[in-house]
């Protein structure tokens, strides 16, 4: 489950420190909080030697596409010796040229809502792995500040993440509790083709924080992601 806040003696969905305003509500599809403790909550969670370790048990490749990162995810992952074996490969893309002529963005999904969006997030995460051959795509979209972009506030962070379908079913995976389904943007033949969704952060903080929160927040999903269950396993007795 897609929970960035909850630490040990805490109750679910709430976050320690000092910004009251912190709040987790993964389940509606959104992750709020400081930027900080949003990231140290993710962290403590979230080891790139697991990721990379879940992917070569399942047979699985990964790809990243970033615009507020800038790099930072796919340097993180790439903290582990040996992270060839998973990480195909990345693409930074900060203008929307870029999300539009490498990662294959619709441009008219752009022009109506612009760079910082749910289904371009998910879209960059197709492309990315598509580009790439892998089988799964993350990406992140997002105002880092100092100021907002786009009419969106500083702190709106979008993560975006796809796999192939004919790997998801293979292992019996589906998108994180939190993520929401791709809805536009897609070609008939992407919707046959990727398992594609985003999940929103509402984050607090100045820049380093926001970026380093969304790296972890990415980390996080792509692990949820490789953790979920097919339908009807976790309810039996």
């Amino acid at each position: 489950m897609t929970d960035f806040s909850q630490e040990p003696g805490t109750a679910s969905g709430a976050v320690s420190g000092s910004a009251s305003d912190s709040v987790s509500e993964a389940a509606s599809g959104k992750v709020s909080g400081h930027a900080g403790e949003v990231a140290r909550a993710a962290e403590r969670r979230t080891e790139p030697r697991t990721i990379i370790q879940s992917l070569v048990h399942r047979d699985l490749t990964l790809a990243t596409a970033e615009s507020l990162t800038a790099g930072g995810l796919s340097s993180r992952i790439a903290e582990v010796p040996g992270t060839s074996v998973a990480l195909l490969g990345g693409v930074v893309a900060y203008s929307s040229a870029v999300k539009r002529n490498v990662l294959d963005v619709d441009a008219q999904l752009l022009e109506d809502r612009g760079a910082v969006d749910p289904d371009v997030a998910a879209a960059m995460a197709r492309g990315v792995a598509s580009v790439t051959g892998a089988d799964i795509g993350i990406a992140t979209t997002g105002v880092a500040g100092p100021e907002a972009h786009e009419g969106k506030d500083v702190g709106t962070v979008y993560l975006g993440l796809a796999c192939r379908k004919t790997s998801a079913q293979r292992l019996g995976l589906s998108l994180p509790a939190g993520a929401e389904p791709a809805a536009a943007g897609l070609s008939p033949e992407a919707a046959q083709t990727w398992l594609s969704g985003s999940l929103l952060l509402d984050l607090h903080g100045d820049r380093g924080e926001i970026r380093a929160a969304s790296v972890e927040g990415a980390l996080k999903l792509v692990g949820d992601f490789l953790l979920t269950e097919p339908h009807g396993i976790g309810d039996r007795d």
